[in-house]
């Protein structure tokens, strides 16, 4: 064999996984088709899972790793030109107005005692704050009622992260194709292993391996904004998490990202909707009436591998050793794509995988 592994998938998964093997000295392609609407291209980057009661325990447990790993992986990269705008800013959830403050008791209760139950997260801290306190920090609030702040958690820039990535791979020796990849027949010849990471297009090659991936397309859409001038800059203001499960994620250069949409059923359509811009923006002007004279720089469309479970595909294929699928994500990818490119890496190579990857296995109940 020409190399050690083929990565099919230039997004964060494939590019972290690139890294991971050629930094370990293994001999690398990754290959790139640079679709439209990959999700890394458009997420917001929120890497603060103490917050999520939504997952399920084995995914929070994935995501906790992944964010553990973040700084290690940040330090790695920094050596290179590229700024991956990795910061930890912290993440405000909130509830606004009356309605949203009867239910927010039991969230707050959930997360503290998961917080002191499972220990993490534990380089930081995670606390409930007053309204005042919270308009303080994030001044674009309106009728903030209670809130709970996690000060550690992180904003991560996902296009210049893979870019870091792609970038440090190749300095390590990987070759970057940019070129499709229509069967694995075409570069399983080439290597000892190929990890297919090609997100919500990675179901294209199942038939070919005899399996099932079960991953769908699902659009979201995500505007941003520009602060109006007289709050100031946004460089160090928290993130928030609303309670209707949508974000805002503020930037310096007094810049904001609101959104997004979860969109099932959407192919692979990667355009903006009068709908799905309305929604995001009435939903961020809802919490956030300081918004309101905002102007709108762009929207951003990306198509999240999404999985019946909501969990990632990360494992070998049954009876093709040598391939191994990492997908799935959904809308965490980029807390915990980089390190579940690195697990995957590190499976495809033989080497020590320091997570269980029973529960994200590809032969699953997905029910």
């Amino acid at each position: 064999m020409a190399h050690d592994l083929i990565v099919v998938g230039g997004g964060v998964v494939g590019a972290a996984a690139a890294h991971r093997a050629a930094t370990a000295g293994a001999s690398v392609v990754l290959v790139d088709r640079k679709h439209a609407g990959r999700a890394t291209d458009a997420g917001a980057g929120i890497v603060g899972p103490a917050l999520n009661t939504r997952d399920r325990p084995e995914l929070l447990d994935l995501a906790a790793a992944a964010a553990r790993a973040y700084p290690g992986l940040i330090a790695e990269l920094t050596s290179g030109s590229i700024n991956t705008g990795y910061e930890r800013v912290g993440l405000l959830a909130v509830a606004i107005g009356e309605e949203e403050s009867r239910r927010f008791q039991q969230f707050e209760d959930l997360v503290l005692d998961r917080c002191r139950r499972r220990g993490h997260p534990t380089d930081h801290e995670l606390r409930a704050i007053d309204a005042e306190e919270a308009r303080r920090r994030h001044p674009l609030l309106g009728d903030v009622r209670r809130a709970v702040l996690d000060t550690g958690a992180a904003r991560v820039d996902g296009r210049k992260l893979a870019q870091a990535l792609l970038a440090a791979a190749r300095s390590a020796g990987a070759e970057i194709r940019h070129a499709s990849v229509d069967t694995l027949g075409e570069v399983m010849t080439e290597a000892a292993a190929v990890i297919v990471a090609g997100g919500a297009w990675s179901p294209r090659f199942g038939e070919e391996l005899g399996v099932t991936i079960p991953v769908e397309a699902q659009r979201g859409q995500i505007a941003h904004l520009a602060v109006p001038p007289e709050f100031g800059d946004s460089a160090d203001w928290p993130m928030l998490s609303q309670r209707s499960d949508q974000y805002q994620v503020a930037w310096p250069g007094s810049r904001i990202a609101v959104g997004a949409t979860r969109e099932a059923g959407s192919g692979f359509v990667a355009t903006t909707t009068v709908r799905g811009v309305q929604a995001v923006l009435d939903e961020a002007t809802r919490v956030s009436p300081g918004l309101l004279d905002a102007e709108l720089l762009e929207v951003r469309v990306g198509l999240r591998p999404v999985t019946p479970d909501l969990m990632p595909v990360i494992g070998r294929v049954a009876g093709r050793p040598q391939i191994v699928v990492a997908t799935g994500h959904g809308p965490t990818g980029l807390t915990n794509g980089p390190y579940s490119g690195r697990l995957a890496a590190d499976l495809a190579l033989g080497r020590v995988v320091d997570h269980d990857l029973a529960p994200f296995a590809i032969d699953r109940d997905f029910a």
